[in-house]
């Protein structure tokens, strides 16, 4: 049976929202970044600017590495939701629990993140735009 093709896009953009966390979870950081396209843009609750690129958000991720010895240890989604803006544009959001080491010891971090992910000329999908908050009910 075929499936609609609104339901099959959403499951394609669960699959890979649920790719990006999974690399994401595991540490595996250039599997993680090429979720991405190189223009995508970044706004994290724990900066005061927006990173302009993947190469920012790569400059910002090393520096954490170098300065905190940053390890991802996990990653877990909860609440997940697809809505879909314009043809081939998606809003994937979630509530994320992140678990980190850092030379400061094990962080735990709920948060809400919500990714732009558009479909590329080949089908796949790529997040353009990430936006993390704290949760404020974690």
């Amino acid at each position: 049976m075929d499936l609609p093709e609104a339901t099959t896009e959403k499951y394609q953009v669960l699959a890979a929202a649920t790719h990006l966390l999974n690399v994401f979870g595991e540490n595996q950081v250039e599997a993680y970044f090429s979720c991405f396209t190189p223009e995508a843009t970044f706004i994290f609750h724990g900066l005061d600017y927006r990173l302009k690129s993947i190469a920012d958000y790569r400059a910002a991720w090393d520096g954490w590495v170098r300065d905190l010895d940053l390890r991802i240890l996990g990653a877990t989604s909860q609440q997940q939701t697809v809505d879909f803006i314009a043809p081939g544009v998606a809003l994937f959001t979630h509530s994320v629990q992140v678990m980190a080491s850092t030379n400061n010891g094990i962080d735990h971090r709920r948060e809400r993140e919500t990714v732009v992910f558009v479909r590329q000329p080949d089908g796949h999908w790529l997040g353009v735009h990430e936006h993390l908050s704290k949760d404020p009910n974690g």
